[in-house]
């Protein structure tokens, strides 16, 4: 199927990688409105490789939500080799991943790398997930992350959140959605 598009699912996330993660929340939150946003630093994935091998890199995330889209902001504080540092060196920032759900994000990745692309990192975190080195198409990777119940009901406790959010209270949260602690 030659006229097929590429990507199957819907794209549910943007993901940018930025110098700090509060300082990207608070923006957002200001300038578009998203949040409130929950922050996870130094947070590690199980079974977590970089191009085949273990991925040691040290990153941070926060989460949020633009109207129906999930918003991910990405922090790595060192400079070990990963999908981030594929892209940006340190004190850049800019757009990094588009995210969808999928069945099974393996054997999805096998038809992206029967296109020609590579599978450049994978990880468990209450779903397989793979991002794919889509770049020479796309301009960024994809995160093919797998859809299981445990995994939307985290997405859907950041769309409640900001559902029923005033744009003003604790617009930056621990991971658990507590208030940032100083």
């Amino acid at each position: 199927m030659a006229d097929a598009p590429l990507i199957r699912y819907p794209i549910i996330q943007h993901a940018f990688f930025v110098n700090d993660l509060e300082e990207a929340a608070r923006k957002w939150t200001r300038l578009t409105g998203a949040g409130p946003f929950f922050v996870s630093p130094h947070h590690m994935g199980d079974k977590h490789l970089y191009r085949g091998r273990p991925m040691t890199a040290d990153v941070g995330y926060a989460f949020g939500q633009h109207g129906p889209t999930h918003v991910q902001f990405i922090c790595q504080y060192d400079d070990e080799p990963s999908i981030y540092r594929d892209m940006y060196q340190r004190g850049e920032e800019g757009f990094h991943h588009i995210g969808c759900l999928v069945p099974d994000p393996f054997e999805e990745a096998k038809r992206y790398e029967k296109l020609g692309f590579e599978t450049a990192s994978s990880l468990w975190s209450l779903a397989d997930v793979v991002y794919v080195d889509t770049r020479p198409a796309l301009g960024c990777f994809l995160e093919l992350h797998g859809d299981s119940p445990e995994i939307r009901d985290v997405f859907k406790r950041f769309s409640d959140a900001a559902e029923g959010w005033d744009g003003v209270t604790d617009p930056i949260r621990g991971n658990r959605g507590q208030p940032l602690q100083r």
